[in-house]
């Protein structure tokens, strides 16, 4: 992975360049992001470039015998710790980040931008809870105290560490302040709020901010080679995540904005029978359809809040227009806000594998009783 290959963020790609270039490099960074933004790319673009041993001013080379073990994802001073689960073939003290080495190779190599369900998906470990086990700390620390083998650093990336039991966080704490010369920590995370206090007051904290909509189109339009239209349809859906942006491509159905409407109409006109079937149709859906379709919904409110105060210059799907239109008659700002609620709700709980028939049944019946007041 290089800097070129990320899209647009050319100001943090800046500053993380000055930093090297200048010797002036945190020995421990905090790569902060949204999910499918850019930070564990970025932090894997960082340990390629440090360690490359033809440097351009704002690049690694991409063809040095360094670059090309980090682009396979197998240098021997870049090591990888990330959570993980028991699956059907692996239990016990087996259960560590060196046993699954090779999926996750798999995993940066399909999608660098992938989320934690991804990475469950390919490992074997979906619908289990991960971690990252106190046992891992003391792999951190005996790995990091060898020597490097052929690179200028060793460097330990930790993917989402948020995920870290509270004995394996506190265990890396000195090491992490204290590490042996020329050692590069890595933590790349989506919550912040999650990490210990004593592990960010350890970090340079890096944020990285999601991509934008310009930049998602212009990779889709590469990537796929789709229509601009689509593709900036899709940008704008995204929300600035980058994952979500690839996996609406591939997979999600191309009549969400009529099941939306008509959705909203069953609430609007209090059809219970409607009701209950959409739940039952909702259900039959797989996540990602699910969540696309709340994800969609939550774009729609936010243009129909814009369509109440008239600034359609910032309007983000003009195709939409004529349902944005009518829709902002029938709902005020408030019931908007309850509205928006309630679906971020949603979209929280099918995350963490709620039932979704009960869960979209209990939704539609709230926004049911948002948007037409008793």
């Amino acid at each position: 992975m290089r800097f070129a290959d990320i899209p647009g963020l050319t100001e943090v790609k800046g500053r993380l360049v000055q930093a090297v270039n200048q010797s002036h490099m945190a020995h421990a960074q905090l790569m902060l992001g949204p999910e499918g933004s850019a930070n564990l790319s970025l932090a894997l673009a960082l340990a390629t470039f440090v360690n490359c041993t033809n440097p351009q001013e704002s690049d690694s080379c991409g063809t040095c015998p360094s670059c090309q073990k980090n682009d396979k994802f197998i240098h021997p001073d870049v090591h990888f710790i990330f959570p993980v689960s028991t699956t059907t073939k692996v239990s016990g003290k087996d259960v560590m980040s060196a046993t699954f080495m090779k999926e996750w190779r798999e995993f940066l190599s399909e999608n660098p931008y992938g989320n934690l369900q991804d990475w469950a998906k390919i490992y074997g470990g979906e619908n289990k809870q991960v971690n990252i086990s106190k046992a891992e700390s003391k792999h951190i620390i005996q790995t990091l105290s060898l020597k490097s083998f052929e690179g200028a650093y060793k460097i330990m990336l930790i993917w989402l560490p948020e995920h870290m039991h509270p004995s394996a966080a506190n265990g890396i704490l000195k090491i992490l302040e204290e590490p042996a010369e020329r050692t590069l920590f890595l933590l790349v995370s989506n919550d912040a709020e999650k990490l210990l206090t004593t592990i960010l007051s350890r970090t340079q904290r890096l944020q990285v901010p999601a991509f934008s909509s310009a930049d998602i189109e212009s990779t889709l339009i590469e990537k796929f080679d789709l229509e601009q239209p689509k593709a900036k349809h899709i940008a704008n859906l995204s929300g600035g995540n980058l994952n979500l942006a690839f996996r609406l491509v591939s997979e999600a159905e191309d009549d969400t904005h009529q099941l939306f409407s008509d959705w909203m109409r069953s609430c609007y006109t209090k059809d219970y029978a409607q009701l209950v079937a959409w739940a039952e149709r909702f259900h039959q859906g797989n996540k990602l359809w699910q969540k696309t379709f709340l994800q969609y919904g939550l774009t729609l409110l936010r243009e129909t809040l814009i369509a109440h105060y008239g600034n359609n210059s910032l309007s983000k799907l003009p195709s939409e227009a004529d349902f944005i239109k009518n829709f902002s008659k029938v709902i005020t700002p408030s019931k908007l806000e309850g509205v928006t609620e309630q679906l971020t709700q949603a979209f929280y709980h099918l995350e963490r594998n709620a039932s979704p028939k009960i869960l979209f049944m209990d939704l539609s019946l709230q926004v049911a009783g948002l948007i037409k007041d008793q």
